[in-house]
């Protein structure tokens, strides 16, 4: 009988908490800049939660109680991080596009998530534009910025709405406390972030046209097709280095390096971060085409405003669901 009662509670477990798990893994991304340290600390969650839920007493939501574990599992994590980041965190940019790109080993890297690995499933439309502002890449590496506490707190508040009261209650706190932390983190925000301007939603007719184009120019070997994709002022990072690019005409010489000829990159469109994004594969010496890395493009009416490449192989594109070579 002991072993039906527990098979019982652990599917009533799952079911109730299961539901939950793309939002979790979406917050802990926000606050690690991580996509695979949040899989793992949602991991985490679920087992301690587990491990707690027959004194569970339901005085917050289940969601709430979620949210709370995972909160604090992140939070301990940071404990022992560094700030990720992304090459335009950390020096200005390149100035020599005919130089070969620096590595930089030491350096906690952001990493991209993909779109259907983060949640912002809602019948509100205003929602889903919400959540995928939240895991910008520009959003994400401007948190990194905030101490562990405040970026909570600006998540739990602001992103996910949760009330001053249970905030409070999740990090062991006081209201007065979450305000004051609310106000430094967005005052802090404030001198870090960029400029905001409207962009384009990764399902808009634009970000399509501009995600052709970008294929387009690295498919055929079009540095034309590129020039007409990126605007004036647009950058290139290449994370995995200190180095990046500003300006159209430094980016176009820099690409002009990488191109090849038509037929050496295969690109495959998919999104990252609530961008639009390709993956890349480039043609080896045997002819096969194996995975490269992705581009996140930053779109605009005016045209791609920033590009960032994650040259992480098989490996990363798999996150994405996609096979090592193409």
């Amino acid at each position: 009988m002991r072993a039906v009662k527990a098979t019982s509670q652990a599917d009533e477990f799952a079911s109730r908490a299961e539901p939950f798990r793309r939002e979790l893994i979406a917050h802990c991304y926000r606050m690690l800049g991580s996509a695979d340290e949040a899989e793992d600390l949602v991991q985490e969650t679920y087992l301690r939660a587990w491990r707690s839920y027959a004194t569970f007493e339901g005085r917050s939501s289940l969601r709430v109680w979620l949210y709370s574990i995972a909160t604090n599992a992140c939070l301990t994590a940071l404990d022992q991080r560094k700030r990720r980041a992304l090459p335009s965190g950390l020096a200005g940019p390149t100035g020599d596009p005919d130089a070969p790109p620096v590595a930089a080993p030491d350096i906690a890297w952001l990493q991209p998530i993909p779109d259907s690995a983060a949640d912002w499933q809602s019948a509100d439309p205003a929602a889903i534009v919400a959540g995928r502002e939240s895991l910008r890449l520009a959003v994400i590496a401007s948190l990194q910025y905030l101490p562990p506490r405040q970026r909570a707190v600006l998540m739990l508040r602001e992103v996910l709405a949760f009330p001053t009261a249970e905030v409070a209650a999740m990090l062991d706190t006081t209201t007065a406390a979450v305000k004051g932390m609310l106000q430094r983190a967005r005052l802090r925000l404030d001198e870090v972030a960029p400029q905001r301007e409207k962009l384009c939603e990764p399902t808009e007719p634009r970000a399509k046209e501009l995600l052709d184009q970008y294929i387009a120019g690295f498919e055929n070997a079009d540095i034309a097709a590129l020039e007409r994709a990126l605007r004036a002022d647009a950058a290139i990072e290449l994370v995995g280095t200190s180095t990046w690019f500003s300006g159209r005409g430094t980016c176009l010489r820099f690409l002009t390096h990488v191109i090849g000829t038509a037929g050496d990159w295969r690109m495959i469109p998919i999104a990252a971060n609530g961008q639009p994004a390709a993956a890349a594969y480039r043609r080896d010496g045997d002819g096969v085409h194996r995975a490269f890395g992705i581009g996140a493009l930053t779109t605009t009416d005016t045209g791609i405003t920033r590009i960032v490449v994650f040259g992480g192989g098989a490996d990363l594109v798999a996150k994405f669901g996609l096979p090592p070579a193409a």
